[in-house]
């Protein structure tokens, strides 16, 4: 029997759309802010295939150590699969001299681990774009990077983002800035509001990143003192004024 594919042209298993395999996983909207304090990092939960939602409770967010944090967009199993290595070569880092690696040298790891990538994203396997947020004490320093497919790094005084919706909401983080002052010079609660209300926009006009409704986004807070999530408490709050502002 002929499914339905097959009979318009499109087999499952060979079709590939906008440079990504149709059977890998991807991880959509990640952003990060910066604020008084430090720096927050949020990303729905949504991952897809194709134009298939295949799972609301993806973990797009994770900490590399005490002073690093990622948010992944892309090809998630890769993604995850890279900065598992990531987070285990830090650590090694971290044991064998007794001391945590420099601000430049995580970001050269990340960068390389990129560049290795590299050659399968060029065939459309395993495309992922991060988003890291660094805390330097040596420099009582925050800072925000974001990457190209071949390992390129690039720093954002006040935000970060990546992922299909990031495209459909670039402008509101210049507008926000503008309107309210920059990210780094406001209080994390009110920057907090504004990251929800950034995924509400990318989820209203991206298919592929998930909204409030069904799973709230996932948060995390780098701050002096180190990394932490934020709570389901607290983001149900914020999220419920996010969504009845819009109303």
């Amino acid at each position: 029997m002929t499914d339905f594919a097959t009979l318009v042209g499109f087999p499952g298993e060979t079709y590939v759309a906008a440079g990504h395999s149709s059977l890998e996983v991807h991880g959509t909207t990640v952003l990060a802010l910066r604020f008084d304090g430090g720096v927050l990092t949020l990303a729905d939960r949504r991952a897809t295939s194709g134009n298939l939602i295949m799972y609301d409770h993806a973990e797009k967010v994770m900490a590399l150590d005490d002073q690093t944090v990622v948010a992944i967009s892309g090809a998630f199993a890769r993604s995850v699969e890279i900065c598992r290595f990531l987070k285990h070569n830090l650590k090694y880092y971290r044991r064998t001299v007794l001391q945590h690696m420099s601000t430049e040298g995580k970001l050269a790891e990340i960068s390389r681990a990129l560049a290795g990538n590299a050659p399968m994203a060029m065939q459309g396997i395993g495309v992922f774009l991060p988003i890291v947020s660094v805390y330097d004490p040596k420099k009582d320093r925050f800072g925000v990077y974001f990457f190209d497919g071949a390992g390129a790094r690039f720093e954002n005084g006040s935000y970060a983002c990546a992922g299909s919706g990031s495209e459909r909401i670039r402008g509101v983080f210049e507008y926000l800035g503008r309107a309210k002052g920059k990210f780094e010079t406001r209080p994390m609660a009110d920057v907090l509001e504004d990251g929800l209300m950034l995924l509400d926009i990318a989820a209203d006009l991206d298919s592929a990143t998930g909204g409030f409704s069904r799973e709230l986004p996932l948060v995390r807070v780098l701050d002096r003192d180190g990394t932490r999530e934020v709570s389901q408490d607290e983001l149900r709050d914020v999220a419920g004024r996010v969504l009845a502002a819009k109303r």
